[in-house]
């Protein structure tokens, strides 16, 4: 599907974790099963000034970005994607970091060192699955490869 182009549903993009953390390699990389919603969000530090010559008007300029992924799925027992997320439960520091994989449908492709942040590691009705809910957030500049 590499290069392909109009529209695609989201279950065409995929999520990969590196279960080894921040030494992951290309082998430790696995899809995260049963996520169901998935929302990225760039923040962006914003420098502003107001000059003179500006007659009042501010002046802007980005001197930065962060990029961050909530997800929201089923924990997945026996799926390493899930378990390794899940298994981030009380982990601080090195203990949460990882590299990160996004493929889009267009068959372009972000990575990135990020840090996992477990915000739901189960719960819900009795009746319902356990829930996985987490964040997956940017360490440092992300690698954007465009579609061939």
């Amino acid at each position: 599907m590499a290069g392909a182009a109009g529209v695609f549903p989201v279950h065409n993009n995929k999520f990969k974790i590196g279960t080894a953390g921040r030494t992951s390699t290309e082998t430790d990389m696995v899809v995260i099963k049963d996520l169901e919603t998935f929302s990225p969000s760039i923040d962006a530090n914003t420098e502003e000034w107001t000059p003179m010559d500006q007659e009042g008007w501010i002046r802007r300029a980005v001197t930065g970005k962060g990029l961050t992924f909530s997800f929201s799925g089923k924990r997945r027992y026996g799926d390493p994607g899930n378990d390794y997320i899940g298994g981030l439960l009380l982990g601080t520091g090195q203990e949460v970091e990882s590299k990160f994989e996004w493929e889009m449908p267009s068959g372009a492709k972000l990575t990135m060192d990020c840090v996992v942040n477990l915000t739901t590691p189960a719960g819900g009705d009795s009746t319902n699955i356990d829930t996985l809910e987490f964040e997956v957030l940017s360490d440092g500049l992300p690698v954007f490869t465009p579609a061939a």
